[in-house]
């Protein structure tokens, strides 16, 4: 299979360097410091059980959005606020028959993105805890699965995934597993990226069980306003994921970390605007999203 990772971030590099590994052709689209490096030194891939460097000719990496010209299968990685952007800018590329795997934060960026290109968009939902440590190098700290939507396409690339030792399911509520993983980020990404805590060291703080509790109320609250089926007793799926990733840090912190502007209004925010929609109060996620606004915009006046 011929793969393209659009937006070769710590997801789309390890999903990325799974399938190359697996002996795939893969071209990592991605900003120039990686590429470079990756061009260079192969991808550092550094799992959990393995830590190995791949390159050429199965791995490949490039600046330019024409690289996905060719794909079997798109993994579309890109930042929830470059969704629109970025799906235009591939679109002259995109073979009639490519599927197009959106791996990114938030509910709603399938449907976003089938507003810009016509081909088959398949929402999927990640379990996975990485970051970049370095230009060209993903390191693995946890899990690494993933929920796929079913689509034409979507058996054949299960397959393909749980060859390459990623685990993969195909459901068809798809929907409530976004939100449960949206959920999920609520009740951690905020709060660990304004005290800069992994999750282990965060849930350990005076008041912030009872806090993630009151987020995670607030948006069970909305997406049954929705009409979203979500799994049972999502406080305990929440507290497990600090159990399973103690030693990681959120996305949003990641971001603020490296003066980046993050996905909180496709969080928190995302949220906010939904309950503001249905008539359900969201003060807790309100708050996050507000203070890690404050933060971007600290960060934007110092530069």
């Amino acid at each position: 299979m011929k793969v393209a990772v659009m937006g070769a971030g710590a997801v789309g590099c390890f999903f990325g360097g799974m399938l190359a590994r697996a002996g795939h052709d893969v071209v990592l689209i991605g900003r120039p410091q990686h590429v470079e490096a990756i061009t260079r030194d192969g991808l550092r891939l550094e799992a959990q059980q393995f830590d190995e460097r791949i390159g050429a000719p199965h791995l490949t990496a490039s600046t330019e959005t024409s690289a996905v010209a060719g794909a079997d299968l798109v993994l579309f990685c890109v930042k929830s606020t470059d969704t629109e952007g970025a799906g235009a800018a591939i679109k002259p590329y995109l073979g009639a028959e490519t599927l197009v795997l959106t791996l990114q934060n938030g509910a709603d960026n399938a449907e976003r993105l089938r507003t810009v290109i016509a081909q088959d968009v398949a929402a999927a939902v990640v379990y996975v805890a990485t970051e970049m440590a370095g230009p060209g190098h993903v390191r693995h700290h946890g899990r690494g699965e993933l929920v796929i939507e079913p689509s034409r396409a979507s058996e054949a690339t299960a397959r393909t995934l749980i060859d390459a030792g990623v685990p993969t399911e195909i459901s068809p509520n798809v929907r409530g597993a976004l939100w449960a993983k949206l959920i999920v980020n609520c009740a951690y990404n905020a709060l660990s990226a304004i005290t800069q805590l992994p999750y282990g060291r965060l849930v350990k703080g005076s008041g912030v069980s009872e806090t993630m509790h009151d987020i995670v109320g607030e948006c069970v609250a909305v997406a049954q306003a929705d009409g979203v089926t979500l799994p049972p007793d999502m406080d305990s799926a929440v507290t497990r994921i600090a159990q399973t990733m103690p030693g990681q840090y959120s996305s949003t912190a990641q971001d603020l970390a490296r003066g980046k502007l993050s996905e909180i209004d496709h969080l928190n925010g995302y949220v906010v605007k939904r309950g503001a929609a249905l008539g359900v109060p969201t003060p807790a996620n309100r708050m996050l999203q507000t203070l890690v606004r404050l933060i971007e915009d600290k960060a934007r006046a110092a530069i």
